[in-house]
């Protein structure tokens, strides 16, 4: 199944990222630039570095020109984030081109990349709560917790993955079918967002 592949490189990513873990740290690629298998690892590479700097920036005694600093590579990372989403699904509208569609077929919610999308940051979320659950300085009350908010992240991954794997065997069959809107991102934009236009000339 393709989820349990771009599950087994999320976890490979976020444990490579954690050797170091330093949002500034040299990023690369171990997989061919021409496959899934590289949109999926940087796709998760980004998110990670991304929960980082989320972490950063909550911190109360950050220096405010270091907060804007940060805010602007968190507002580079979401770019990166949706142009990434956005290769992905273009690799399965380049993988299916030819299916014919069913009479009668339908369209998802969303496409196979942001769902993806949502199963990449829940790795996030099941390392960290793992983490959680192994402090060895925290409580048992803590530690119960965070492993029964583990349990409930794990068994959403494994019905996030179970719908991921059905729509694309789905739209491999001519039941659904692919429709992509790119993410007409306004903010970061010099002629959408109203502050950049007025900085212009």
């Amino acid at each position: 199944m393709f989820t349990a592949t771009a599950i087994s490189i999320f976890e490979e990513s976020i444990k490579k990222y954690h050797i170091l873990d330093d949002v500034n740290q040299l990023f690369t690629n171990p997989y061919p630039s021409d496959s899934i298998e590289h949109l999926l690892y940087r796709k998760n590479w980004i998110d990670t570095v991304q929960w980082h700097y989320e972490d950063l920036i909550r911190d109360s005694k950050i220096e405010p020109v270091a907060a804007l600093e940060l805010k602007r590579k968190i507002d580079a990372s979401n770019q990166d984030r949706t142009d990434l989403v956005e290769y992905i699904d273009s690799y399965f509208l380049n993988k299916y081109r030819s299916v014919q569609i069913q009479e009668g077929a339908g369209i998802n919610t969303e496409s196979p990349a942001w769902a993806i999308d949502r199963l990449s940051i829940l790795a996030l979320k099941i390392y960290h709560m793992k983490e959680e659950v192994d402090r060895e300085d925290a409580t048992s009350e803590h530690k119960n917790q965070c492993q029964k908010k583990l349990d409930v992240l794990q068994e959403q991954r494994n019905d996030l993955s179970t719908a991921i794997d059905q729509l694309i065997h789905d739209i491999e069959n001519g039941r659904k079918y692919m429709k992509v809107y790119k993410q007409m991102k306004m903010y970061n934009d010099d002629e959408l967002n109203p502050v950049l236009r007025g900085q212009k000339g």
